[in-house]
């Protein structure tokens, strides 16, 4: 498996989402039918399904695939391997995806889906088996041009290849686009893997010009280091940002010089984890959130920020390169602390803007360079942000409003022009 942190989820993030929705929703006025249409899921599908374990037992695991809104093209949306998955944090990382793909302009709806299973706890056949049954029971339901899969918390390339091929296998032909996030080898778009951390960094590069922050040198402290954190930091390094504490599930480094990305991640290959790296000092994530530093980016999991622990954060910029890392709650002790924060469904959507090349690719056929890719996706982050940054100045609101009032805007205007079925 890909380098991933898998500790506890918080309590499912439905609630955080809704109230964010529905402060946007009076923003943008909102009639009342389509904020009823746009607040809840266009489908959702729980699944139970059987699979064999390598000991010939057979064990049921739970699956689902939520689709929040597709007014402006197929869904599209992770899928998520880990103990916590369940419905209402399904649906919510559903609705972001939604908000995320109309941000970046993509002509894509919303979707999410997972199995509730460690898959660390499973062994190369078992998850294989899993996955493949999984999409069994999703045939009908993911395609092209119905709903496209990606990498998520607990899945990577390999399980997006397992995914493409039993629904190749269904279909009777090769259907590469049937799932992003794929190998090279199969289709998939070089820089995949290290999209969503590179377009952090773009953000965090162009909000620190604005507000006069120079990035050679600035201090630097992450959470998570897996896919996300670990090109972040690795981005940041080479703009010569100085990486000085990062912490996983598994415990945490410090050093004031600053840290090497490529010698920790190397380290973190052959342990699973950052802690005890030789020449850092330890440190917990609480004490993360305290440290004295210029950027921070959460890029683990959802509900990290509350009111609490925001009162301690002494950042000038939080970049979100997790899907909802900051609690509603802290939002305001955040801006009373001159934070700026660059939301997460701009932050993070450099992984789904490099889908949508890959999906492009696919469906012509043509394949791009890495460095068309880069281009391209520097291009569509830095329009994304100013787009973001004008709205907000135009309406005196704070970012992560103003992300929100695009996105909900931007998809309003598909549902209404679209109409209703009679």
């Amino acid at each position: 498996m890909s380098t991933i942190d898998l500790s506890p989820l918080p309590p499912a993030p439905l609630a955080a989402a809704l109230e964010q929705f529905e402060r946007a929703a009076e923003y943008v006025h909102l009639e009342p039918a389509l904020r009823e249409m746009l607040r809840v899921p266009r489908r959702e599908w729980t699944v139970h399904f059987p699979v064999e374990m390598d000991d010939g037992s057979v064990r049921v695991f739970t699956g689902f695939r939520v689709h929040h809104n597709v007014s402006r093209g197929p869904a599209k949306g992770g899928m998520r391997y880990h103990p916590s998955t369940d419905l209402d944090d399904v649906r919510a990382l559903a609705m972001l995806m939604t908000w995320k793909s109309a941000l970046m302009g993509l002509p894509f709806g919303g979707a999410k889906g997972g199995v509730a299973c460690d898959p660390r706890a499973l062994s190369n056949g078992e998850l294989e088996r899993l996955t493949r049954r999984f999409t069994v029971e999703l045939d009908g339901i993911i395609g092209p041009e119905r709903d496209i899969p990606a990498p998520d918390v607990g899945t990577n390339a390999q399980v997006m290849a397992w995914m493409m091929d039993t629904h190749s296998m269904l279909a009777g032909h090769s259907v590469p686009g049937v799932v992003t996030g794929k190998p090279v080898s199969l289709g998939g778009a070089e820089g995949r893997v290290e999209s969503t951390g590179r377009g952090a960094a773009i953000c965090i590069e162009e909000a620190a010009g604005r507000i006069g922050l120079d990035l050679p040198g600035a201090r630097v402290v992450i959470q998570g280091f897996g896919n996300v954190g670990s090109a972040v930091a690795r981005s940041l390094h080479e703009r010569g940002a100085r990486i000085v504490a990062i912490t996983d599930v598994a415990g945490g480094v410090f050093r004031g010089d600053g840290l090497d990305p490529e010698r920790l991640s190397r380290y973190f290959q052959e342990t699973g984890s950052v802690a005890a790296a030789p020449g850092t000092e330890p440190i917990s994530n609480a004490e993360l959130f305290r440290l004295d530093c210029d950027i921070l980016v959460p890029a683990a999991l959802e509900g990290q920020i509350t009111a609490a622990n925001a009162r301690e954060i002494r950042a000038k910029i939080l970049a979100e390169a997790a899907n909802g890392p900051t609690l509603p709650e802290a939002d305001p002790v955040l801006r009373e602390r001159g934070v700026v924060t660059i939301p997460d469904i701009l932050c993070n959507a450099g992984g789904v803007a490099v889908s949508y090349f890959e999906w492009v690719q696919n469906r012509g056929g043509l394949p791009w360079t890495l460095e068309e890719i880069n281009v391209r996706l520097r291009t569509m982050m830095l329009q994304s942000f100013d787009d973001v940054c004008r709205l907000a100045a135009e309406h005196q609101v704070d970012p992560r409003l103003a992300v929100q009032m695009l996105a909900i805007g931007r998809v309003a205007e598909a549902t209404r022009t679209r109409g209703l079925l009679a």
